[in-house]
C-alpha cells in the first residue's frame, strides 16, 4: 500500500471529530425520520439524502431501477409496486493525485488505499396501528439516549452514522485515499432490488459495509421467502355453514400444516451449525391475512401472506418445491379437497442465505476498529433475518458485513435507537475507513 495510504490519526482525535458532530448528527437523524419513506413514498427522504451527499463533496448520481435487468439475476426478487419516480441515491468521493494533495507540481501519482462501499436502506415498514405508539410515529422524540421514530433505529440511524463518519475525516483535515460509495438504497425491507441495482450498475469495491442495528458484526443471515396463498371455498349461507367450506378456516388449516415444516426445520437435528445456539431460527410468519365477503356467509376468498426464513445454503427453488410438495399433500388430504381451491403464488423476497467470512482482512480491520474505539472485543450475530449483504457476498464477491448502532423495537412501536450507540458506530466506521481506505490530507475542492 503507498504510504499516502497509512491512518494518521489517532482513536482520541476521531472521537473528539464526531463528539462535536453530536447535535448536527441528532438533527440529521431527526429530518430523516420525519421523511415517511414507506414502500413507494422514498422521494422526499432521497432528496435530502442527495443534499447530504452533496454537501460532502461526493459526485452524486440517482440510479434508475430498471427492473427488465434485474428478472434474469438469481439475487432479483419480484417486485410489489412500479419503480417509477424512485430511485437509488448514490454519493461517490474519488480519491485526488497524491501530488495534487499535497500541492506539489511533479506529475502526480494517484493515492491508493482499499475501496469502499458504504451501504443503507432508506425504506422503512408501515407503522402499524398508531394509537399503540407514545407519539406519531414520524415525529421523532428523544428521551435521554434514545431518539423514537420509525425508521430511527432500521436503519436512519445507520445512514447518519457513515455520512457523519467521512464528515468527521473532513473535519479533521483528512479523506480517503480510495473511492468510497455511499449509497442509500430503495426497497431493502421487501426485495433488496435496489442493492441489486446499484451492483449490476457497476458499483463494486474491496469491501462493504451495512450499518444495520445490529450492535454487532453480522456472521451469517438465513433466506427469507414470501409467498401468499388464494383459497377459493364453497360459501353458503351461515345458517346452514356446516354445508359449506369456509376459505378462511381452509387457509387456517394450510398454514398449520406449515407450521409443521418450521417445526422440523428448527430440530436440532436440521439446524445450520451457525444456528444451533438460537432459540428458535426458523419463523413462519402469518404476516397477513384478508378474507370473506359478509358475516352470515361463509367465505369464498381467503388470502393470506406469510414470511418464511430458511438457512443458508438452501437455495429459494428448493424452498419452493418442498413448500408446494407439502401444501399439495396437505390439500389432498383434507376430506373437502375436491371443492377447494389452492393457489401459490411469490411476490417480495425470494432471498438467499449466507454465511460471513469473518476472518478477512477488511471484517478484522472492522473488528479491530471497534476494540480501539469501546475498548472491548466486537460481539457477532448469526441474524434471523435477511439484510443487503448477500448480494455483496453472494453475488459481488465483496467481503461484507452489517455493524450499526444499537436500539429496539424494529418493526414494532416506538422504535428507538441509542444516540450514544449512533455516535459510537461513527468513530468506528472513521477509523475503519481511515484505516481500510487510508487517508490524504484535506485541500478545497474546486
Amino acid at each position: 500500500m503507498d504510504t499516502a495510504t497509512l491512518c494518521p490519526l489517532s482513536e482520541s482525535e476521531i472521537v473528539a471529530a464526531v463528539a462535536a458532530q453530536r447535535d448536527e448528527a441528532v438533527a440529521f437523524l431527526q429530518a430523516l425520520v420525519a421523511e415517511p419513506s414507506l414502500l413507494g413514498r422514498e422521494a422526499s427522504a432521497q432528496a435530502l439524502m442527495k443534499r447530504r451527499f452533496e454537501a460532502l463533496g461526493l459526485a452524486v448520481h440517482e440510479l434508475v431501477i430498471d427492473e427488465a435487468k434485474l428478472r434474469g439475476h438469481p439475487g432479483y426478487s419480484p417486485s410489489i409496486v412500479s419503480y417509477e419516480g424512485r430511485r437509488n441515491v448514490i454519493g461517490i468521493h474519488e480519491p485526488r493525485p497524491a501530488a495534487a494533495a499535497a500541492g506539489a507540481t511533479a506529475e502526480p501519482t494517484r493515492a491508493r488505499g482499499r475501496s469502499l462501499i458504504l451501504n443503507g436502506h432508506i425504506d422503512v415498514v408501515p407503522v402499524g396501528a398508531e394509537r399503540l405508539w407514545t407519539r406519531p410515529p414520524f415525529e421523532p422524540w428523544i428521551d435521554g439516549d434514545r431518539l423514537h421514530g420509525r425508521g430511527a433505529n432500521d436503519m436512519k440511524a445507520g445512514i447518519v452514522a457513515y455520512t457523519m463518519a467521512m464528515a468527521a475525516l473532513q473535519r479533521l483535515g483528512f479523506e480517503p485515499a480510495a473511492r468510497v460509495t455511499l449509497q442509500s438504497v430503495i426497497e431493502e425491507e421487501c426485495t433488496g432490488n435496489g442493492a441489486l441495482a446499484c451492483l449490476l450498475a457497476g458499483h463494486t469495491a474491496d469491501a462493504a459495509i451495512i450499518p444495520e442495528p445490529f450492535d454487532e458484526l453480522l456472521s451469517a443471515q438465513l433466506g427469507v421467502m414470501w409467498l401468499t396463498l388464494d383459497v377459493y371455498g364453497v360459501p353458503v349461507h351461515a345458517a346452514v355453514a356446516q354445508t359449506g367450506i369456509g376459505a378462511i378456516e381452509f387457509a387456517q388449516y394450510i398454514v398449520a400444516e406449515l407450521r409443521k415444516l418450521e417445526a422440523q426445520w428448527n430440530a436440532p437435528q436440521h439446524r445450520h451449525p451457525m444456528y444451533c445456539a438460537h432459540d428458535h431460527p426458523i419463523n413462519f410468519n402469518l404476516g397477513r391475512i384478508e378474507g370473506g365477503e359478509w358475516s352470515s356467509s361463509v367465505s369464498t376468498h381467503c388470502r393470506a401472506d406469510l414470511r418464511l426464513g430458511f438457512y443458508p445454503g438452501v437455495k429459494p427453488a428448493a424452498v419452493r418445491a418442498e413448500v408446494e410438495a407439502l401444501i399439495r399433500a396437505a390439500h389432498a388430504a383434507h376430506p373437502a379437497h375436491a371443492s377447494v381451491k389452492v393457489d401459490v403464488s411469490y411476490q417480495g423476497f425470494q432471498a438467499e442465505g449466507c454465511v460471513v467470512d469473518l476472518q478477512q482482512p477488511a471484517m478484522r480491520t472492522l473488528m479491530q476498529a471497534h476494540h480501539d474505539i469501546t475498548g472491548r472485543p466486537a460481539a457477532t450475530r448469526a441474524a434471523t433475518a435477511t439484510t443487503d449483504v448477500r448480494f455483496f457476498h453472494l453475488y459481488g464477491d465483496i467481503p461484507a458485513t452489517c455493524y450499526g448502532p444499537r436500539g429496539a423495537n424494529i418493526h414494532g412501536v416506538d422504535e428507538w435507537v441509542s444516540i450514544d450507540s449512533m455516535q459510537q458506530v461513527t468513530a468506528v466506521l472513521a477509523l475503519f475507513i481511515a484505516r481500510w481506505c487510508g487517508v490524504v490530507q484535506r485541500t478545497a475542492r474546486r
